[in-house]
């Protein structure tokens, strides 16, 4: 910086001289317009914690101006301006993709039941390293929808290039503005969350979540939980239909807060492997809320009991009886919502236990071993 200016250089390489050479490099500069609160911890230990709790505020925010109201105030459509010039190519698309790393491919995993029931459209999770190792095919007649919470993250970048030279209409989900996913997709979303200072996402989650498909926090018993799990070694998570994506999303944030290991699998797998690790001492949660999956769950439960399985189950308020007559289960109650919208519900005390866990441990909450914020090199 000089005189007020900033300037920005890289060094391209002179292979005919074997030296380093300074090349000016344009970059555009952007004001956050953002409260000083916004980016201090308030009355919270750590910004994770405070993230977790921000949830039904953030949740508003993202909804907030994308309803279209009708009498009495009450919510009658959906109106998502950034998409409005390219709804009718995303209607004629022969396939959507979702494009992402981490938590955000989570997200987009969670809501995708729900985007092919609605629109009739199939749908297809890349995870972006993976498209871009495999160079998988994607055609004109695709729409590719990038979520990133940065909209910095490298391998989704790379992956925008390429469905871009592939010539697919491409959608970006960010919660950054001026943002590069946000700059270099056709149209998008803003997720409208708030900043994120903890490196582990959560209420861009539950955003994302809540942006394609558009409470009680139960800190008390995630903590008493926290403590009884946090000597132990791993954790199996099992979780199917519209929560697949929620035992994924709570094994990943286990493993890059607390440092235990974690495996989120879907239950229609767990005779072909993961039932030979089942014991008395590996404790293992069961996510059973009420939707079209839950009389199997019911049979995954009851198949870990009769291998002495230690269930935590995740149910719905009022089903623990009738979820586990005899007892022998710990539970983890939450209120009933739309079942597609259920994983919002059900991935925030999994996000207080993963805090917790973490807090016990005595491990950096907010600033996770090895781990950035921000994904920009692989």
């Amino acid at each position: 910086m000089k005189d007020g200016a900033v300037h920005i250089f890289k060094f391209d390489s002179d292979k005919s001289r074997r030296l380093l050479r300074p090349a000016s490099v344009q970059r555009g500069l952007s004001t956050l317009e953002m409260e000083v609160e916004q980016i201090r911890k308030g009355n919270f230990e750590h910004f994770m914690e405070k993230e977790i709790h921000e949830q039904p505020d953030s949740l508003t925010m993202t909804m907030r101006g994308q309803l279209i109201r009708g009498g009495e105030q009450k919510a009658k459509g959906i109106l998502l301006g950034g998409l409005k010039d390219h709804l009718k190519t995303m209607r004629r698309s022969r396939r959507i993709l979702f494009i992402g790393c981490g938590t955000s491919y989570h997200a987009a995993l969670a809501a995708r039941p729900v985007v092919e029931e609605l629109s009739g459209i199939p749908v297809t999770m890349e995870i972006a390293s993976d498209l871009l190792d495999r160079q998988g095919p994607i055609y004109r007649e695709d729409t590719a929808i990038f979520v990133s919470q940065s909209g910095e993250t490298a391998d989704t970048l790379q992956a925008l290039e390429y469905a871009k030279s592939n010539g697919a209409l491409c959608v970006g989900i960010t919660n950054t503005v001026g943002s590069a996913i946000a700059r270099g997709t056709h149209c998008g979303i803003h997720l409208n969350a708030g900043c994120e200072i903890g490196v582990a996402s959560t209420k861009a989650y539950t955003s994302q979540i809540a942006v394609i498909v558009m409470l009680a926090l139960l800190d008390k018993d995630m903590k008493e939980l926290a403590a009884l799990l946090m000597d132990e070694q791993s954790l199996l998570v099992f979780g199917r239909g519209y929560n697949y994506a929620t035992a994924l999303e709570c094994a990943l944030k286990v493993k890059e807060v607390s440092l235990m290991h974690a495996e989120g699998i879907v239950a229609g797998e767990m005779k072909h492997g993961p039932l030979a690790l089942v014991d008395e001492t590996l404790p293992i949660i069961v996510i059973a809320t009420r939707d079209a999956s839950l009389n199997k769950q019911q049979s995954v439960i009851q198949q870990l009991k009769a291998r002495k399985g230690r269930l935590i189950v995740m149910c719905t308020e009022g089903d623990a009886e009738f979820m586990c007559p005899d007892g022998t289960c710990r539970f983890i109650e939450v209120p009933k919502v739309q079942d597609c919208l259920q994983p919002i519900i059900n991935i925030v005390p999994l996000q207080l236990l993963a805090y917790h866990l973490t807090v016990f441990r005595g491990f950096n909450v907010d600033q996770p071993r090895n781990l950035a914020k921000c994904v920009t090199t692989q």
